[in-house]
């Protein structure tokens, strides 16, 4: 197989051994909430992102009001996607350039890095828009965590290929695939790129997966205790102001603020979590694999936005009775 390893743009690589182990890849995603607050116009490898929101205070759940809400962001980022880079991508993949294919799918995993960077900004100026999403479709809102997308798709559809490849062994009957097929013109480089996967990779997954399994429910943990320090800390000041409208009032504003500080802090480590996992499986792949992954991912975030598939999920919904 030909191809040069893609080299992750989020974090460091790491030498997996043959053994299997279980190291704590994503140490970035465990720093305190105070470190990760990111000002409106946090600028990241000489790239600006143009701010979305003003200063502006508004309720107890959002603590500035939104001049460009990220819906409108997003609704442009799948447009982009769906109109541009996709298309690009897959006409990449069908041409004979290595180095052409290279450029297209750094150009897609980076235009998912700078949409986990506009999160973060979002969150810092209102978190609650995306804790609490009511712009996001019926389709979508079973598959978030956190905020977006579960972390556990970007493995998920990893290990789709490999489960692909053990499946396809034999085509046509008895017909082994060789050298020989060809496929709607589509590369052979790109039709063998899930044959024999490396040890290497094969390894990168099992850390990955394992580091997934201690930290996502280390995540889950600290949204459960933020809720309940919530509800503690209104029973025990509300009584205090009894009767007394205003004050009550306060309590619980400063309570929902405290929380609020707490879960920004959970989503921007989630956040960390989901760009830090897609950085490493896309470090570990070829360019070839690396295509298939991101036409993949690509596929899964725009398919959610096909009108007619939502048309006919919302049409055969069952109510509950």
């Amino acid at each position: 197989m030909t191809g040069k390893p893609l080299r992750a743009t989020a974090l460091s690589k790491h030498s997996p051994s043959k053994t299997f182990s279980c190291p704590v890849l994503f140490s970035a995603a465990k720093k305190h909430t105070q470190e990760h607050s990111l000002p409106p116009h946090t600028e990241r490898r000489g790239r600006r992102i143009a701010p979305i929101y003003d200063e502006e205070s508004t309720t107890f759940f959002s603590r500035k009001k939104a001049h460009r809400p990220f819906k409108e962001y997003y609704a442009q980022w799948i447009d982009s996607l769906n109109s541009n880079l996709l298309p690009l991508l897959r006409r990449a993949m069908l041409s004979s350039s290595p180095s052409n294919l290279t450029t297209h799918v750094e150009m897609v995993h980076h235009h998912f890095q700078a949409y986990y960077e506009a999160l973060d900004i979002a969150a810092s100026n209102d978190v609650a828009q995306l804790l609490y999403p009511e712009w996001r479709n019926s389709l979508e809102k079973p598959f978030l965590w956190l905020g977006d997308f579960h972390p556990y798709i970007f493995t998920n559809l990893l290990r789709s290929f490999l489960d692909d490849d053990d499946d396809d062994d034999i085509v046509d009957g008895d017909h082994e695939i060789d050298e020989t097929w060809s496929f709607c013109d589509t590369p052979w480089q790109i039709l063998m790129a899930w044959k024999n996967p490396s040890e290497t990779l094969m390894a990168r997954i099992e850390q990955i997966e394992c580091a997934l399994r201690l930290m996502v429910p280390a995540l889950v943990a600290r949204v459960r205790n933020a809720q309940s320090g919530l509800f503690d800390q209104v029973a025990a000041d509300g009584g205090l102001f009894e009767g007394n409208r205003e004050g009550a009032k306060s309590v619980v504003g400063k309570a929902v603020m405290g929380q609020m500080d707490e879960m920004l802090g959970v989503f921007l480590d989630a956040n960390r979590l989901r760009k830090s996992v897609l950085a490493e499986i896309i470090g570990e792949m070829n360019v070839y694999q690396a295509a298939l992954f991101l036409e993949g991912l690509a596929q899964f975030f725009v398919g959610f936005r096909d009108h007619e598939l939502l048309g006919e999920f919302e049409r055969c919904r069952i109510p509950i009775s």
